[in-house]
């Protein structure tokens, strides 16, 4: 290719050895198959040789590449279980490369699920959200589809409450696309908001498992329900999460904030670039806005490069804001 042609011009070259054949597998692939894409991504040359990299190019660009490998090796060390490294950590690495901070690595491990894993944040944004719901009273988490904050927000919930910190966690999202009425929809109360409330089930139950999420619900201590089923109460000793919050209107987001009682935590997250709501009437933006440089309340803001879903989502992120 051409760029690689310019590139093989410069005369830097510098090996980088991997210590660790399985990290080696995971950067560069099976026979050596995603090379040509570091290569793309790097914008250098590089030669596998054994479980190491030849590297070469613009010295600028080599220097960078060696300090990106040795972050990325020191990312993969500290992780609490190195099968959940994958290309995303890679990519997300790779964008950060250069930049400010890009040395950083999950510090803390959020929850080990009922199956064994363990959830940690995944991008420096992530932590931040982390860091943000274990300190303050309220945090927002505002950005794009698939960057963790409804999961981020359920997997604390439940850290804290296997830990005895609040006592119950209360879960709740708009109910509709537009507006709160459910009449039209067949069956009884729950049948009407459950499909609504799916994805929050899910984090549930990949956090602590299907049985356990049922037994928390029956006694209460796991409380599920749209955003009109707030009114007129008092949460305390509780961790409170609002999801989807960008089909919220001003009104309900100050009914809902409203009801944090003593001892409680509050997660308010959304898409502003997701409303389903009529033109205006979304209250998330501007709520967000008035409440930052608040004591007590945090403000997070994702980007693309936070989104952890599959990769290709990122991509349709992108090029529907480039429709716009």
């Amino acid at each position: 290719m051409s760029s690689s042609n310019n590139r093989k011009q410069h005369a830097e070259m510098l090996k980088f050895s991997f210590l660790n054949e399985a990290l080696y597998e995971k950067v560069c692939g099976i026979n050596d198959i995603l090379v040509p894409e570091l290569e793309e991504k790097l914008e250098i040359d590089i030669i596998p040789r054994g479980t190491s990299l030849m590297l070469g190019g613009e010295k600028k660009k080599v220097q960078e590449a060696i300090e990106f490998f040795n972050n990325l090796t020191e990312n993969f060390e500290r992780r609490p279980d190195k099968q959940e490294f994958d290309s995303f950590d890679i990519n997300y690495l790779i964008h950060k490369n250069g930049q400010p901070g890009s040395d950083w690595r999950p510090s803390e491990k959020i929850l080990t699920t009922f199956r064994g894993r363990h959830i940690y944040p995944r991008t420096r944004n992530q932590e931040k959200y982390i860091t943000s719901l274990l300190k303050n009273m309220l945090s927002f988490g505002i950005g794009p589809a698939g960057t963790g904050k409804t999961f981020l927000s359920i997997a604390t919930a439940c850290r804290l409450l296997n830990e005895g910190e609040v006592q119950r966690i209360v879960l709740t999202r708009p109910a509709v696309e537009a507006g709160e009425s459910l009449g039209f929809l067949p069956g009884d109360l729950v049948q009407k908001v459950d499909p609504y409330l799916r994805p929050v089930y899910d984090a549930l139950y990949e956090c602590i498992g299907f049985e356990k999420t049922q037994e928390l619900i029956s006694v209460n201590k796991i409380e599920i329900a749209p955003i009109a089923f707030m009114r007129g109460r008092t949460l305390s000793n509780s961790f409170i999460i609002l999801d989807e919050a960008q089909n919220c209107t001003m009104s309900q987001l100050k009914m809902f904030m409203t009801r944090l009682g003593r001892n409680s935590v509050m997660s308010v997250s959304g898409d502003v670039t997701q409303v389903d709501l009529a033109t205006g009437k979304s209250g998330l933006q501007r709520v967000v806005d008035a409440f930052r440089d608040t004591n007590k309340i945090g403000v997070v803001e994702f980007g693309k490069e936070d989104i952890s879903r599959h990769s290709l989502v990122e991509v349709i992120v992108k090029k529907f804001e480039s429709l716009v």
